[in-house]
Parts: C-alpha cells; sequence; structure tokens
C-alpha cells in the first residue's frame, strides 16, 4: 500500500475516533437540593453511621426490625434523601418509603450522596 494511502487511512481514523470521542464526557452525579423541609437519612446499621456520616443526617437502620415502624411516624410533608454505603439498602429503604406514602431520593451510597448533596462526611 503506497506511503500516502496509509497516511490518509491513519488521519481519517484519527479524526473518526476524535469525533466519537468529543461526545464522551465524565459522568458527573446527579446534584440532590437540600431544602429546610429535607431529612437526610443514613440507612446503614449504628456501627456504620458511627464510623461515618453525612452532615445532619438521621440514623434509620434498615435492618432493624423498627424500620417499618420508624418510617410510619416520619412526617409526610417532609422530603426525605437516603443513603448507605453502596446503594443497595437504600433502594430498598426508598421502596418501603415510598409505600408509606413518603417522597423520597436514593441518593446512592455515601460517596455519591456526599457529591450529589454538597454535605460533608462528618464522625
Amino acid at each position: 500500500m503506497p506511503r500516502r494511502s496509509l497516511r490518509a487511512i491513519t488521519i481519517g481514523a484519527a479524526l473518526a475516533l476524535a469525533v466519537v470521542m468529543s461526545g464522551c464526557t465524565a459522568a458527573t452525579p446527579p446534584s440532590i437540593a437540600i431544602g429546610e423541609d429535607t431529612v437526610v437519612v443514613d440507612v446503614r446499621t449504628p456501627a456504620e453511621y458511627a464510623g461515618g456520616h453525612l452532615e445532619g443526617a438521621v440514623n434509620i437502620d434498615l435492618q432493624s426490625a423498627e424500620f417499618d415502624a420508624t418510617i410510619a411516624e416520619l412526617d409526610p410533608d417532609d422530603e426525605y434523601v437516603v443513603y448507605c454505603q453502596s446503594g443497595n439498602r437504600s433502594a430498598q429503604a426508598v421502596t418501603a418509603m415510598e409505600a408509606a406514602g413518603l417522597e423520597v431520593q436514593d441518593a446512592g451510597g455515601i460517596s455519591e450522596a456526599e457529591q450529589a448533596t454538597g454535605l460533608a462526611i462528618v464522625q
């Protein structure tokens, strides 16, 4: 293959790759606004909560026998943002809390929740 053709193919491939990659950006987590009526809920165990939680978060352990009774007492006029360690328990908690008539957002795991809410992790 002549050198000129090889060069044209290489340049064409590089340009095509540049066009395709221009649409790729790092994913940023969605932002969650924390208002006056927003309650941030950590559904991890008390030991996990004590090891570090989002500033102002309340701990309602999803694995506790009292979880359903506790969420039944929550104010339905408030908004709730729920997180856990990795996102699995928060998804389960959101399902239960929505079934109880609460307005809930799933912030996922603690790292994602920290980024989405802008709240610091404290002990």
